[in-house]
């Protein structure tokens, strides 16, 4: 098995749970292929074996992995998207964070996990993405997101209205400080914080949940994936941003956009001894009397 390694910079105290993740993978002869940014950021820190494969891009990562370990938080996770892109190769993630939704794995459970792991003891997930269209072609190649897309105001900007439409029907028209579409995976990030729903993986459907929005009666809607969202914005400002997951850019007023379910998606690794319900009882502490905890 080849086991591809991406993270960010860390803290020095979670270099030894580092260490632990390749001493664990070099026992098991895991061929190691190690991102070039994140062997930049580990040097002189982690002792890595000689043969170990350097990747730079998603081509090299597609040509060398069988598997993406991501070593962080959900938002670690959530940049090897960029990297992992239609391949179909399967992510897991490690969470060195605080929550983790998506990095799953506690840091004190790195041995098991990973004996499952290359053991093949596990599921795999498939999360929709959304993919984001423009005219002007915003993102690129990397225009899709597997949390969700926002459309909100500027810092220093007044409130936005944002007119959307379904399938060319008129839903509503938004009075708020921005808009956000998200997937099933994404409405236990920025979207519930919002006030969304949380939906399970596999229910084939989006969320659009307004921001702050000026009118009280307006909620968020759950709507089927295979339909197609548009929204043009309306603003005193003649610039507004948009975001794929954690990515931003500052778009013209005039620039109208259109979501829709992508044409693949992500293979999350879900272990044996995982469920989603778990993972929302842990996370959020349901079942537990929180005056005591």
């Amino acid at each position: 098995m080849r086991i591809a390694i991406y993270g960010r910079d860390f803290n020095d105290t979670v270099l030894p749970y580092v260490q632990e993740v390749f001493n664990h993978l070099i026992e098991n002869h895991i061929q190691l292929v190690l991102y070039s940014k994140f062997k930049t950021s580990l040097h002189g820190k982690i002792k890595l074996p000689v043969n170990t494969i350097i990747f730079h891009n998603h081509t090299e990562l597609k040509k060398h992995a069988d598997v993406l370990l991501s070593l962080g938080g959900d938002g670690t996770l959530l940049d090897t998207l960029s990297l992992i892109r239609n391949s179909g190769i399967p992510v897991i993630g490690i969470n060195f964070g605080r929550l983790g939704f998506l990095a799953s794995i506690n840091k004190n459970e790195i041995g098991s996990a990973l004996h499952a792991l290359i053991n093949k003891e596990y599921t795999l997930d498939c999360r929709s993405l959304l993919a984001l269209e423009s005219d002007n072609g915003l993102f690129g190649e990397e225009n899709f997101a597997l949390n969700d897309i926002t459309i909100h105001r500027r810092d220093n900007s007044a409130m936005m209205i944002i007119h959307a439409s379904m399938n060319n029907e008129f839903i509503n028209s938004y009075w708020a400080d921005g808009l956000i579409i998200a997937t099933p995976t994404g409405s236990t990030a920025y979207s519930l914080s919002c006030g969304g729903p949380i939906i399970y993986p596999d229910s084939k459907n989006f969320v659009i949940t307004p921001i702050a929005p000026h009118n009280l009666n307006v909620r968020p809607v759950v709507v089927p994936d295979s339909n197609t969202l548009s929204f043009e914005v309306e603003a005193r400002e003649s610039k507004f941003l948009v975001s794929c997951d954690s990515r931003t850019v500052t778009v013209e007023r005039s620039v109208k956009i259109s979501i829709k379910k992508a044409d693949f998606c992500l293979n999350l690794i879900r272990l044996n001894n995982e469920t989603y319900l778990n993972t929302l009882r842990n996370k959020l502490l349901w079942g537990i009397d929180t005056r005591n905890y």
